[in-house]
This record gives C-alpha cells, structure tokens and sequence, in this order.
C-alpha cells in the first residue's frame, strides 16, 4: 500500500469509528514511512475535523462522534510514543473538569476526546472537582485552556465560584475557561465571567483552538 493510501484509510477508519482498526492502520502508515507528524494532522486530526463538521451539520450524532473519538484515541495509543520521540508537542495544553458535586463525565470525556483529536494534551481532573483543585492543577500544569462541565442546574453555581476563587488566586488572568454542559448557556457563560461556551464536544474543540490564534 502507497503511503498516501495508508493514509486514507485512517482517515475514514477514524471517520467510520473502527476503533479495533485504528491501531492497526496507523502502524500501517509508520510502516509505510510516513512521519508522526504527517499521520497525526493529515490523518487524524483531519479526520476528528470533519467528525466535528457532521456533527454541527446533523449528519452525526453524540454515538457516532463518541465511536470516532474512540478509534482516534486507540490510533493515538500507537502514535503516542512516536510523536514524542520525534519532538513533535502538543498544540496546547487543556484542563478538564467537573465542576464540584456533579459527578456526570460522558460529556466530560467526549470533550477530552475531541481535543486530544485537535492536537491537545488533556489533564482530566475527573468529576466533583473543587475550585481549590483547578487552582492547583493550573499552577502545576500552566494550560491555555480549561474546561468545566454542569449537568445539574443544582452545581451550574459552583462555576461561578470557581471562576471567582481563580480570580482570588491571581490566576484567572493565565488561563480561557470555556463552560458547557446541557444545562448551560452562552448568556450565563457571560454572566459567570467564562471566555466561552461550547453546546457540545466538537464545538469545545473548535472554541479551544480559536483560544491559542492570536487576535
């Protein structure tokens, strides 16, 4: 198989969700020669791309981005250790959590998936994250973005005192915070004093990378 082939077929494979194969098709394409960096934004991220794209355009669903996001992530398990011997860094690094008292993480996850499919490193603090813990993880981590998640309107709050405990802490200033979660909306993103908010996993992504380009 051509190089390039090897490379269209992770891109739909990914596409398809044929997560078993992932992993299988993207050795194909080491083994076809192709550098870690090329298999990672020409196969990969471009897929995981225009996963995002039939997801806004209601060709997709959350079951069909999830199987993707999967088969990216088994693909990523074999690139992994390639890329990071080649040097090749993340475009960012991300920082995820949900908010404290909300133990719901599928969106959660799904978010991590589609970021680490745009080319981020993600730190997942997990569910019932407490702000002093955000705090920690930035200063320990220095992400451009984080990203918190409510699925109750009884924890929607605790973004507020997060953001307002950040502020205390000085370190607001360092880092996006973008919210979501299907209680939440842009009005009360702008009201908590959030940069942003995403309705669903590919738009995070998409809101996540707008952060890194420089105005």
């Amino acid at each position: 198989m051509q190089p390039e082939e090897t490379l269209d077929t992770l891109y739909e494979g990914i596409l398809d969700g044929e997560m078993n194969a992932a992993a299988d098709y993207v050795q194909a394409a080491l083994d076809a020669g192709l550098e870690p960096d090329t298999i990672l934004k020409e196969g990969m991220i471009a897929a995981m791309t225009e996963v995002g794209e039939l997801f806004e355009e209601g060709e997709y669903f959350v079951p069909e981005m999830l199987i993707a996001a999967k088969a990216m992530q088994a693909g990523l398990g074999v690139l992994r250790p390639y890329l990071v011997a080649s040097g090749v860094d993340p475009i960012g690094k991300a920082l995820l959590g949900t908010v404290q008292g909300d133990m719901h993480d599928i969106g959660k996850n799904l978010v991590g998936m589609m970021l680490e499919g745009a080319g981020f490193e993600v730190i997942d603090l997990g569910i019932d994250v407490s702000p002093q813990t955000f705090i920690d993880a930035i200063n320990t981590h220095n992400p451009q973005v984080m990203g918190m998640s409510a699925l109750l309107t009884t924890t929607m709050p605790k973004m507020k005192v997060t953001i307002d405990a950040m502020r205390d802490a000085g370190v607001l200033d360092s880092v996006k915070v973008m919210v979501g979660g299907a209680p939440v909306t842009a009005a009360f993103a702008q009201e908590i004093g959030a940069d942003g908010f995403a309705a669903d996993a590919g738009q995070a992504a998409a809101l996540a990378k707008s952060f890194l380009t420089p105005v």
